[in-house]
């Protein structure tokens, strides 16, 4: 057996894999599994009462992190003229338009996150096949594509997270760092299930949050006892 394989026995040890914790006690039993040495995401998973297949039950939106996400973005933005100015002055990391298309056809990806203007998503288009499954695709659902450059970088560096139902019904998201605390850790996580709640569609019947697990990146999953209530 390997060393991983036996710190990630040991830390699954700690987990009932039955039970249902407490948030708080979730969140704690999380950081004591984080065994890596570099410092861990915490990430959620929900699982929704939705088909993914009907388009408007296919979840999906942003959410800002009250306690941030522990990480910092490097920001690429498509825009011309002024608004290219704008978002040097915002702090972009990139700014530019066909340029940097071509360089992204030429298979460089050395950001985190895409944001665009509207007019330049003619240009943006040619990238979807690249950018898509990455989930970096610039969309008006997530308040990345937008006139209103300043605040979209402003958000994501304030710890703004795209998140997306999968085929499955699950979102997948971050909420920090094991090294967060666990007040703000549950902090991040409450706005996340808001969003998500308030996003519920009207022909989602039955139980839409069917269940929440969390864990570190190395670590085990651990289920959470969550009620919309």
């Amino acid at each position: 057996m390997s060393k991983l394989a036996k710190k990630f026995k040991t830390a699954a040890e700690k987990v009932d894999p039955v039970q249902k914790y407490p948030l708080a006690d979730a969140l704690k039993l999380a950081k004591e599994t984080a065994f890596a040495k570099f410092d861990e995401s915490v990430d959620v998973a929900v699982r929704l009462g939705v088909d993914p297949r009907k388009a408007d039950q296919n979840i999906r939106g942003s959410v800002v992190m009250p306690r941030g996400t522990g990480k910092k973005f490097r920001v690429l933005v498509f825009a011309k003229g002024e608004k290219e100015k704008e978002a040097q002055d915002a702090g972009a990391d990139y700014v530019g338009g066909d340029d940097l298309v071509g360089k992204i056809q030429g298979g460089w990806l050395e950001f985190d996150r895409v944001v665009a203007t509207p007019d330049m998503m003619g240009a943006v288009g040619k990238l979807g096949k690249i950018l898509g499954p990455r989930g970096l695709m610039p969309n008006p659902k997530t308040g990345t594509v937008t006139f209103n450059i300043k605040q979209a970088i402003e958000e994501i560096q304030a710890g703004k997270v795209d998140f997306r139902v999968d085929k499955a019904g699950i979102v997948h998201a971050p909420i920090g760092k094991a090294s967060f605390a666990v007040e703000d850790l549950a902090a991040n996580f409450d706005a996340l299930l808001a969003s998500l709640v308030k996003m519920k569609p009207a022909s989602s019947k039955g139980i839409y949050v069917r269940g929440v697990a969390l864990s570190c990146t190395m670590g085990p999953g651990i289920k959470v006892n969550y009620s919309m209530n």
